[in-house]
């Protein structure tokens, strides 16, 4: 049997050495966990987390042409960036899914940056060169790149140590290059994924180590702690943000999963036409949020009934909320029965487990 070799980010010593829980993902040996998912959470939500996402994709776009590739292959509006702006995006395929949501980074006039998910890198790249009829450069640049998400409400005054760059003042969605941690030319941004306030902090792989040691002494004095995938999951879900590969694919419309804001019909993309009408009809099914009325953890795939024990949709993901103390998920309902307020049953080990349709984001920030 072929033993699959696991690429390994510039951090994984210093995962091993604070002895977390390493897991498969996305072909990368990942820390899921260090001292704990509920730990972990709180550390993120009240104080200050480290994250690493370097096995995220980059892809660079630039040259001529560049723009217009954009464009085409994305479903926001990226003429309404300027330098220093980021979008958050997806890229539908030509029969109404997703190949994948990402963020566009545009650094200059010609010069983008884009960010997609570790899973879809090889996908989208061979995607993106196949609708370059543009003239555009398009270099996958994701194993040059090592990449920190510092969050949590003490992220601020733990980074601003290390820099002179006023990061108090960096708005949502928005990122500078600059000096960082004696580093030159570092990408900081602030979009994240908790729903915390915090930065994405880009650099080459030789710079690594580094990064990792003087974030930490930074933040010593504030409790800052490393935090793991699982509990990424956990701060993700309560704030109702789609994963991909479970709550979208590319078989799942961006209109059903409430990403209407982010599908722009000012211009002409991959399959724009037929998005606007699915638009004008309607969808039939629609991602909704849902709370755990009794005890049970909604998991993915798991069947959504109604009170008549009919079939009426699916889990996409489910976890027990450290914040809330109870469990909270999300899933595609039909649209007749996806009403705010509505009962709704989940099947768990055949049994109908009931729970109550909410409004995403589950925590109010």
């Amino acid at each position: 049997m072929k033993t699959i070799r696991l690429k390994k980010t510039a951090f994984n010593v210093m995962h091993h050495a604070l002895g977390a829980k390493m897991v498969e993902y996305a072909g990368y040996e990942m820390p899921v966990q260090y001292k704990g998912i509920t730990h972990e959470h709180e550390i993120a939500r009240k104080g200050v987390g480290v994250f690493d996402v370097s096995h995220m994709g980059e892809i660079s776009v630039q040259g001529k042409g560049s723009l217009e590739l954009i464009q085409k292959i994305t479903s926001n509006d990226a003429s309404k960036l300027y330098p220093g702006k980021v979008q958050y995006s997806c890229m539908p395929n030509d029969t109404g899914g997703i190949i994948d949501d990402l963020l566009v980074y545009k650094i200059s006039k010609n010069d983008y940056l884009l960010v997609v998910n570790a899973s879809n890198i090889q996908k989208d790249l061979e995607w993106i060169i196949r609708h370059n009829s543009f003239g555009a450069e398009v270099t996958n640049i994701s194993d040059s790149v090592s990449l920190l998400a510092v969050q949590g409400p003490k992220s601020v005054e733990a980074l601003q140590k290390l820099t002179d760059i006023n990061l108090k003042k960096m708005e949502s969605y928005t990122f500078t290059i600059g000096e960082f941690a004696h580093i030159p030319n570092v990408l900081i941004s602030a979009t994240g994924y908790t729903g915390e306030s915090g930065f994405e902090i880009y650099v080459e792989n030789r710079y690594a180590a580094h990064l990792w040691e003087t974030i930490f002494e930074a933040g010593k004095d504030l409790g800052i702690e490393p935090i793991g995938l699982a509990a990424r999951d956990t701060l993700r879900l309560e704030m109702g943000y789609c994963l991909y590969g479970n709550d979208i694919n590319e078989f799942t419309s961006p209109l059903a999963a409430g990403l209407g804001w982010i599908t722009k019909f000012t211009k002409d993309f991959i399959h724009s036409g037929f998005l606007r009408i699915e638009k004008e009809k309607g969808t039939t099914e629609k991602l909704v949020g849902f709370e755990m009325v009794e005890k049970g953890i909604p998991r993915h795939g798991y069947e959504i009934w109604d009170n008549k024990q009919q079939i009426i949709g699916m889990v996409t993901s489910g976890t027990m909320s450290p914040t809330l103390n109870k469990a909270i998920g999300m899933g595609y309902i039909s649209v007749e029965n996806s009403k705010e307020g509505e009962d709704i049953y989940i099947g768990i080990r055949n049994k109908p487990v009931k729970a109550l349709i909410v409004k995403t984001p589950f925590i109010k920030k």
